[in-house]
């Protein structure tokens, strides 16, 4: 196939991260419930995310600068108490997730702006989120500051699994089915999309 040379000097920081999103697809969203040292609730969805390992069980994800460089609400809340909870994002929160998108002045909760059920969590302060059905509690594992702090860097947040949740219909023989979690994914631009047309594909073996 016939190829174009795309120099990330030449597209600058708009150009490479309309790249970024629209070739690294489909992405998971994580729906990130975090709280402030004043005990207020922050939800915000972030598609730079997935995991990482499972001795120990981390995940991960990048979260980026505010427009005007400053840290997002969710990197401060992090960083203040070492906490957050993961919860995945089905179909059926496809509007909530979008909404809380949003740029919220700091102290403002997304939760109670969208409605959403705050769950106490296990182990950790911030609560889950009722209608998310995987919902994990981590704690703080590491971070790794990537760029000079301006628009386009971020904050790679490493999080250790110290409890997680998942709907009983959707635990079945060990596993989680997509069936029932019904993921939605993120694409370029405004688009995302749902899980369909899976297949299988059995683990080939060296010839």
């Amino acid at each position: 196939m016939k190829m174009l040379e795309l120099d990330p000097a030449a597209l600058g920081q708009v150009g490479m991260y309309r790249f970024l999103i629209s070739t690294i697809v489909p992405r998971p969203i994580a729906f990130i419930s975090t709280i402030s040292p004043e005990g207020i609730v922050n939800l915000a969805p972030f598609s730079f995310f997935n995991g990482v390992s499972s001795n120990p069980p981390c995940v991960m994800v990048s979260i980026t600068r505010k427009s005007d460089g400053d840290k997002k609400d969710t990197l401060r809340n992090i960083e203040a108490t070492r906490q957050f909870v993961l919860n995945t994002t089905p179909e059926w929160l496809a509007q909530q997730m979008n909404q809380c998108s949003a740029e919220y002045p700091y102290g403002v909760s997304e939760l109670e702006k969208v409605g959403l059920t705050a769950v106490p969590s296990l182990r950790v302060k911030p609560p889950r989120i009722g209608e998310s059905p995987v919902q994990m509690e981590c704690e703080l594992y590491e971070t790794l500051e990537i760029g000079d702090g301006s628009m386009g860097s971020a904050t790679i947040v490493v999080g250790k699994i110290v409890m997680a949740h998942v709907a009983e219909s959707a635990w079945k023989d060990g596993k989680a089915t997509f069936e029932e979690l019904k993921p939605l994914s993120r694409l370029g631009g405004l688009s995302y999309g749902k899980t369909s047309d899976v297949f299988d594909l059995p683990r080939p073996k060296a010839e």
